[in-house]
């Protein structure tokens, strides 16, 4: 696999891209993604990330001052009361200098709160205690099973240890940093676990601040891992069939609201630079997340070209998406 390092002489920019930089949603809620490594292969992954992924060809990982650079200009944009959330398209605690990232996004000054995604696999009382002194507010742990087989399964590597991740979990809703257990409801799969889970983030304490659970509905990507015979749910069957019986049933609000629960609220999108249907030269800077895929840059801003079989110089493409700043294309 490729390793790309992106820094300021790059000449890559940290906005574009769905790997890493930085993602805008149009909320209050920024994306930060300063790596993509991941350690385990869960057979439900939306981007088919982990040691066994069949289809990823680059990991990617940015400096980190190069990444504050771009978050202290785009939370400038967006106004007091930012979240940084620090996730990734694999596992976000892979990244060497995280405590340093968490202190230097809580020192930007529109900065309220700076959250993070885990598995939790890396968690430890060293690392709980660097996160915790850096000011770390919240850690939404993905864990999907209690069951230590099916936990086992879900992980897709047999090393994973539920009994360790747990001890985790019961550290950090010590410490100062909250505590969000998000597990993915996968249905008839871990269906009996999500009680367990709800009982096991109330018994430790889980949501001092934020709620104490966000359970996520299980998707189907055209690039990513299903179990097989697994079908999604719609939005109504998630809500209706799964998430209400289940608050019944524990007396906890599980049905989430992101201005209520975390202060997200709407904010202006930073500008697009580039229009679906444009026609753009771009610049072919590093190989993409996917075989036949390249990144190329246009007017400041990453370009995934997919079916490109140029690894270097000057491509036209159309752009084809924009979607939240971030940017596909095809060649003409």
């Amino acid at each position: 696999m490729t390793h790309v390092r992106i820094t300021a002489e790059s000449d890559i920019p940290l906005m574009g891209s769905l790997y890493f930089g930085v993602i805008d949603r149009g909320t209050s809620l920024l994306q930060i993604r300063p790596s993509c490594g991941c350690n385990l292969n869960c057979p439900f992954c939306s981007v088919d990330a982990g040691p066994e992924s069949k289809t990823r060809a680059t990991s990617y990982e940015v400096e980190m001052e190069y990444l504050l650079e771009a978050v202290e200009e785009i939370a400038g944009f967006k106004g007091e009361g930012v979240e940084c959330h620090i996730d990734s398209p694999g596992e976000p605690m892979m990244y060497h200098r995280l405590p340093e990232l968490v202190a230097g996004l809580k020192a930007i000054g529109c900065v309220t709160a700076v959250s993070l995604q885990t598995n939790g696999t890396l968690l430890d009382e060293a690392k709980i205690a660097a996160l915790e002194s850096a000011g770390l507010d919240r850690i939404n742990l993905s864990l999907h099973a209690i069951d230590p087989d099916l936990a086992r399964q879900l992980a897709g590597v047999e090393w994973f240890d539920i009994g360790k991740v747990s001890e985790a979990a019961r550290a950090v809703a010590k410490s100062r940093i909250d505590l969000l257990i998000a597990p993915v409801y996968i249905p008839g799969i871990n269906d009996a676990e999500i009680p367990k889970l709800i009982r096991f983030a109330q018994e430790i304490g889980a949501g001092k601040r934020f709620p104490p659970l966000g359970i996520q509905k299980f998707e189907h990507y055209r690039y990513g891992r299903s179990p097989k015979g697994v079908k999604a749910q719609s939005w109504w069957q998630f809500f209706n069939r799964s998430i209400r019986p289940w608050e019944k049933e524990h007396g906890l609000r599980l049905q989430l609201d992101m201005e209520r629960d975390f202060g997200t609220m709407r904010r202006q999108f930073v500008p697009l630079t580039m229009a679906k249907g444009e026609k753009v030269t771009v610049e072919i800077r590093a190989p993409g997340w996917i075989h036949g895929e390249m990144l190329g840059v246009a007017k400041n801003r990453v370009v995934s070209v997919y079916n490109c079989e140029k690894e270097s110089g000057q491509v036209r493409v159309k752009i084809i998406s924009t979607k939240h700043n971030i940017y596909t294309g095809q060649p003409i």
